[in-house]
């Protein structure tokens, strides 16, 4: 039974590190952010779970099922943590995004060249 707790724990660790990862990439990708640090967190946030599966598939053969599941479950879990703890996230790319095509509308309705 330990060994099961153990297994749920690496694979919640696991879950909650590639949800943060994720998170930093898709946040830098979507901010205009495309650099060396970019690159990095879409390297590593690809490679971590495969590194983590393959060393307890060799160390903890038989309870692989439960890393899994922890896995997934936790990033599920923090991925909907996240979504509502920020719950105006996207307002703010749509009003930035509203106020420059009003912008542009004002211009070209307004008769003056630009």
């Amino acid at each position: 039974m330990p060994i099961i707790l153990l297994s749920l724990l690496i694979g919640i660790v696991t879950g909650v590190i590639q949800f943060y990862l994720l998170y930093k990439f898709v946040t830098s990708v979507t901010g205009g952010k495309q650099g060396i640090k970019t690159l990095i967190f879409a390297i590593t946030q690809f490679i971590f779970p495969f590194a983590v599966l393959l060393l307890c598939a060799f160390l903890l053969t038989d309870n692989l099922m439960w890393i899994g599941i922890g896995a997934a479950a936790s990033l599920i879990i923090s991925a909907v943590i996240k979504f509502f703890l920020v719950p105006d996230f996207g307002k703010k790319s749509k009003d930035k995004s509203n106020k420059k095509t009003s912008k542009a509308l004002d211009k070209k309705t307004s008769g003056k060249p630009s």
